[in-house]
């Protein structure tokens, strides 16, 4: 864990319905011998104090990983937004030093090692008193569900949810002050490759794999990524 960003929360989103993963729980599909969910934990445990898993079902079944698991509160499959809402609510609850909540996908293995810094440094430029925002992009690509969310906003978002009006990230997130972090590409074999690559298939898995092969061999410095973007 990094101590200096001690107010700060981690959320693994893992609720997502899998449906082009054959209905398998995509964050325990394996990955070079190891599951989605702890490459993801992997590179988010030096970049938070604590992590926090969201997911709905059988909660067992991430007992290998080693953290607490928590379900939607809002019913429903409400998507992203329901999970940020139960680790918003669980931070406040558990911490009430905790200041942010910092979310990533559970199917995004190779996301930035710096994602949580540098949007802990994008808020630090802004001179505004009002609770701000963070998400990620990588050049025309955003990235919501990848966020730096502050703990105050649970009411807000309490709200929006139960309204029923739309379940979009970027719905209510337009209703708060916000910005973009953004983050480059990486190269790998001569190619330009998004770091928030996500595995939605087995054709993913598959690139994937070829990724940490590189890795593995040296041929992808000291980061891995994903999907060549051409």
């Amino acid at each position: 864990m990094n101590s200096e960003t001690g107010n700060i929360l981690g959320g693994v989103l893992a609720g997502g319905l899998s449906r082009r993963m054959g209905g398998r729980d995509k964050s325990l599909v394996l990955l070079n011998d190891k599951t989605l969910i702890s490459h993801v934990i992997a590179r988010l445990e030096t970049q938070v104090s604590t992590i926090v898993i969201n997911a709905n079902g059988n909660p067992e079944r991430f007992d290998n990983s080693g953290y607490p698991v928590i379900c939607d509160i809002i019913e429903g499959f409400a998507g992203p937004l329901a999970g940020i809402h139960a680790l918003l609510d669980h931070a406040r609850r558990s911490n009430p030093e905790i200041s942010h909540v910092a979310t990533v996908a559970a199917d995004t293995p190779f996301f930035p090692d710096n994602f949580v810094a540098n949007s802990l440094k994008s808020i630090s430029v802004i001179d505004n008193s009002d609770p701000t925002i963070v998400l990620a992009k990588s050049s025309q690509n955003n990235h919501p569900v990848f966020g730096l969310w502050p703990v105050t906003l649970l009411e807000s978002l309490e709200t929006f949810l139960k309204s029923g009006e739309t379940r979009k990230v970027m719905a209510f997130v337009q209703m708060h002050p916000y910005r973009f972090e953004e983050f480059p590409f990486y190269e790998f074999d001569g190619c330009k490759v998004d770091p928030f690559f996500n595995i939605n298939n087995p054709d993913d898995l598959g690139e994937a794999q070829s990724i940490i092969v590189g890795k593995s061999m040296g041929g992808y410095a000291n980061h891995a990524s994903g999907r060549d973007i051409k």
